[in-house]
């Protein structure tokens, strides 16, 4: 290895340091993963340090299978005998190998979610307040928080202000009893157990002390406090610690990551040296002065310029649309645009969006205009599962004899009517040659069937007949939100969902289909129920060629901010730069939550390689009525040199600049 040649100034320091901490701040594209494994193989080739010796912990799978490659294409077979591993597996290596510390036979269970539930509902069956009916997906969320904030198992549980506080410290205790008594845990367990085996068996300690004497830690800036406590027993005997990572580009914090661990580096280890990596090899000055720019409005944060040689580049296009399907449209002619200019694929492109939701004007609008997209980050929004439950309520609506479509949502929401009874009622439709709402007319007064079902048939019939009265009466928006309001769907996701982001996320999408409908009555004059649903029909391309539905190879990707961190694109769009989207509604509430919505602005625009687009919507439809916006203001972070600013179908917006790059790629 020709280090100096190979690497720039920063990257060699970070490499060739030698002994004790040492924190790589490494910014977006300045080569983070060259710096951990060319000092991998610095320390095997130069530092001749025995690679058994050497930990690299990451997140993935797929992270650490990259650097295993990129170290042995550096070091040859040596590298098999570096460890490279995630936070999970290193837990299980250690838990396998001394958990009988711990009561635990080498051959213990790891228990998903699906078993961690089924026991919690025994528990909460056996618990003498169960008429109280808990529901094991909140307790399952709750214990999972608490294990990983709570790691010594001495802090008070949080407190919720509702029933399951009164029982979570017994069923805690009781579930804990009870996977050990399974000899089984779970994945929380994976770092919470060997932190106890490190920090209470002095000799457990002493083993892996002296086996890994060199520790590096990568994307540092996503560690929760469990991950934080494990490395920090790692590493207190040797000291030797390098971790990497970017504290702009923290923004997990839903998640249970921490960005202080990274900010207080330094405090945990005085002597450390800190390294900056401010050198991009991605993208233009232009798009990194505008990340610099919004970055830095957040007060917590290690002081760093990410600056490039690559050139200025072309200002930032920022459009204003009228609405999302104004914007879609433009997005899409804009894509196209540029495709046939710059001699572009459809895979230099990516769209990125805040909300899963922004995705459906998106979808549609690709679809109209036959351009090749795949979606990161979620279920394409009609491939979503509330979406079609709400889509064949609708089509039970126009037509009572869709036997599919009605089994589908015959006890969703939950009625009481148990599978036994949808089977037998399938089978007696067919034996009939009945469909089976013609049938349900009978079944509601079948004795055979329990109350609760006979209730149920009931309850389902009166509610398909008034929405089908109200299909009449030609406000297409109207009915969808009736669907939605009448059926309930919006109590059972609270209901059903435990974590509260993730039923906000299904109840927006749900509210979606009504701006769906409205936007589709907007742009068809006879915009019926019938018509609606035919559109979705004709565009739903499940199936082609007699096949799945086909991924394509060459395709925009649509992905959410959050799913785009680790992946650049020559061409990036990122919409709806508006406040309550960019920044979300939710993190004005929350305790650094502007600062994340910041960082995750921060890691879009660092995305683009070559140019980039950002869109705005003058008014958006929300659950069907329109509703005014205003702009994000992290896009009034930018400065005005730095953005040619457009309304949406701007002609020749993209002649207007000359590209200064001299070595500017595609």
């Amino acid at each position: 290895m020709q280090l100096k040649k190979e690497l720039n100034p920063q990257q060699y320091a970070a490499v060739t340091h030698k002994n004790g901490p040492i924190l790589v701040l490494a910014g977006a594209g300045s080569g983070k993963t060259k710096a951990i494994t060319y000092r991998i193989a610095y320390l095997i080739h130069h530092q001749k340090v025995d690679p058994k010796t050497i930990l690299g912990v990451t997140f993935t799978n797929k992270a650490a299978g990259e650097m295993r490659q990129r170290v042995a294409a550096l070091i040859g077979p040596k590298a098999k005998e570096v460890t490279l591993c995630t936070f999970h597996s290193l837990g299980l290596k250690i838990l396998r190998e001394h958990g009988h510390h711990l009561g635990y036979r080498r051959n213990f269970t790891i228990y998903g979610e699906g078993d961690q539930l089924s026991l919690l509902r025994t528990l909460i069956r056996e618990h003498p307040k169960k008429r109280d009916k808990f529901d094991a997906g909140i307790l399952l969320s709750r214990i999972s928080g608490y294990k990983n904030k709570c790691v010594d198992g001495k802090s008070e549980f949080p407190l919720y202000g509702d029933k399951y506080d009164d029982i979570l410290p017994e069923v805690y205790d009781r579930f804990q009893s009870a996977l050990r008594a399974y000899q089984a845990v779970d994945f929380d367990d994976l770092i919470l157990l060997p932190i106890r085996l490190l920090d209470e068996f002095p000799d457990v300690r002493r083993f892996y002390h002296e086996t890994y004497q060199h520790l590096l830690v990568d994307e540092y800036q996503d560690t929760n406090h469990g991950q934080y406590r494990l490395i920090t027993l790692l590493a207190s005997a040797h000291r030797n610690i390098c971790v990497v990572g970017d504290d702009d580009q923290s923004i997990y914090g839903w998640r249970g990551a921490e960005v202080r661990n990274i900010l207080n580096f330094e405090k945990d280890y005085p002597d450390a040296k800190v390294i900056k990596l401010e050198q991009n090899y991605r993208s233009t000055q232009v798009i990194l002065d505008a990340a610099n720019h919004v970055i830095k409005n957040n007060n917590k944060r290690q002081d760093k310029r990410l600056w490039t040689d690559r050139g200025r580049g072309k200002n930032i296009d920022a459009f204003l649309a009228r609405d999302e399907n104004d914007e879609a449209k433009t997005i899409a002619w804009r894509l196209q645009t540029i495709k046939e200019r710059a001699s572009a694929r459809w895979s230099d492109f990516a769209v990125l969006y805040r909300s899963n939701v922004q995705s459906r004007a998106l979808e549609s609008t690709f679809r109209v205009n036959k351009i090749p997209y795949i979606v990161v980050g979620g279920y394409e929004f009609f491939d979503r599962k509330e979406v079609k439950d709400i889509i064949a309520y609708l089509k039970v609506v126009q037509n009572p004899r869709d036997d599919l479509s009605l089994l589908r949502i015959l006890n969703y929401p939950r009625r009481g009517i148990g599978d036994s009874a949808i089977v037998r009622l399938h089978e007696e439709a067919h034996k009939r040659d009945l469909c089976v709402y013609d049938l349900l007319k009978e079944a509601q007064n079948d004795h055979e069937l329990s109350k609760q079902a006979q209730e149920g048939l009931r309850s389902f019939l009166l509610l398909i007949e008034e929405l089908r009265k109200q299909r009449h009466a030609g406000d297409l928006s109207q009915l969808v939100r009736s669907t939605i309001e009448k059926t309930g769907y919006r109590e059972e996701i609270e209901r059903t969902i435990d974590d509260a982001i993730t039923a906000q996320m299904k109840i927006d999408t749900v509210e979606e289909l009504v701006s769906a409908a409205s936007s589709f009555s907007e742009q068809e004059e006879a915009g019926t129920l019938a018509s609606f649903l035919d559109s979705l029909s004709l565009n739903d391309d499940t199936f082609q060629n007699g096949g799945k539905k086909i991924r394509p190879d060459d395709a925009v990707l649509l992905a959410t901010l959050h799913s785009a961190k680790g992946l650049e694109f020559p061409y990036v769009f990122m919409c709806g730069m508006e406040e309550d989207l960019l920044p979300h509604s939710r993190s004005l509430n929350e305790g650094g939550g502007i600062d994340e919505e910041r960082r995750l602005c921060y890691v879009g625009i660092t995305r683009a390689r070559r140019h980039l687009t950002m869109s705005l919507v003058q008014e958006r439809n929300k659950f069907g009525r329109k509703a005014k916006r205003i702009p994000s203001r992290f896009l009034k972070e930018i400065p005005e040199d730095l953005l040619c600013k457009q309304y949406s179908h701007s002609p020749n917006f993209f002649d207007r600049q000359i590209i200064k790059s001299a070595n500017d790629d595609k």
